[in-house]
């Protein structure tokens, strides 16, 4: 048995463009009619989303079913935590609010093992090599390792030339959001300012030969960062789509008064 090609990796290097969709419901029947769509990856999200160690590898195995590369979002950059996610078998985590350099270097090494990063060794107990199926995992799993980091604050984006040079760090994603809220805009994250932020620095990453990303909902912001060098974009959100779905059909037959219930719904 071979290691799963990295295939999201591979597109990425090679600055294809990749459109994902954020996956924070927690639930494998969720998760699994979001596979079926078609998107090249699905972000499994542990930052804000209620996602364990457990939740996240019952998703794992659901996407596995299809063509969806899955990435991962832990709630910090803990090499303990990597290590745990890294065992159930997924080989590309995008890792929160990282601001500099060394940040960096200490991810790309826990995602590695020695000599070149501090992995603990214990593949055969886990899912990632198959339970020790894939005789040579140990010494092919370096390779197959993606970084995405996220630059999100006025620190990450001062820091940027430092952070996308660091070797080993695979895409830079902006995340637009809490960039706002450390630039003064708390949740204007399209605020003209903030757009330029990140328009200034997709094009830095990409004059540097790597390529970065944003999650974005508005086609016509997506093309503009696309311009400036995204190539990978989460064009929604599972529980927004489900939210803004569900108002909507109700809206079409339920009165609602202005800033009360829904008429008729006691």
């Amino acid at each position: 048995m071979n290691i799963p090609a990295n295939t999201f990796k591979q597109r990425l290097l090679a600055g294809e463009k990749q459109y994902g969709l954020w996956l924070g419901l927690a639930q494998t029947i969720s998760t699994e009619i979001c596979a079926g769509a078609g998107f090249d990856w699905l972000l499994v999200d542990a930052e804000h989303g209620p996602n364990d160690l457990r939740s996240i590898l019952a998703q794992l195995q659901v996407i596995e079913a299809y063509p969806s590369h899955p990435v991962v979002r832990p709630p910090h950059g803990d090499h303990v935590l990597i290590k745990q996610l890294l065992e159930t078998g997924v080989q590309t985590l995008m890792i929160p609010m990282v601001e500099s350099a060394e940040q960096a270097e200490q991810l790309v090494r826990a995602m590695r093992y020695p000599p070149h990063g501090i992995r603990g060794v214990g593949s055969a107990l886990a899912r990632a090599s198959r339970w020790g199926r894939i005789g040579d995992y140990m010494h092919t799993a370096n390779g197959q390792m993606c970084l995405i980091v996220q630059v999100e604050t006025a620190a990450g984006l001062e820091n940027l030339d430092a952070i996308q040079a660091v070797e080993g760090v695979d895409g830079v994603f902006f995340g637009a959001a809490d960039l706002a809220a450390s630039v003064g805009f708390l949740g204007e994250a399209d605020h003209p300012d903030v757009v330029r932020l990140i328009e200034d620095g997709l094009r830095k990453v990409s004059a540097h030969g790597k390529w970065g990303g944003v999650l974005c909902g508005d086609k016509t912001l997506i093309r503009r960062y696309e311009d400036a060098g995204a190539r990978f974009v989460a064009v929604g959100v599972d529980s927004m789509i489900l939210s803004g779905a569900t108002s909507a059909l109700c809206d079409e037959f339920i009165e609602r008064t202005a800033g009360g219930p829904v008429a008729g719904s006691y």
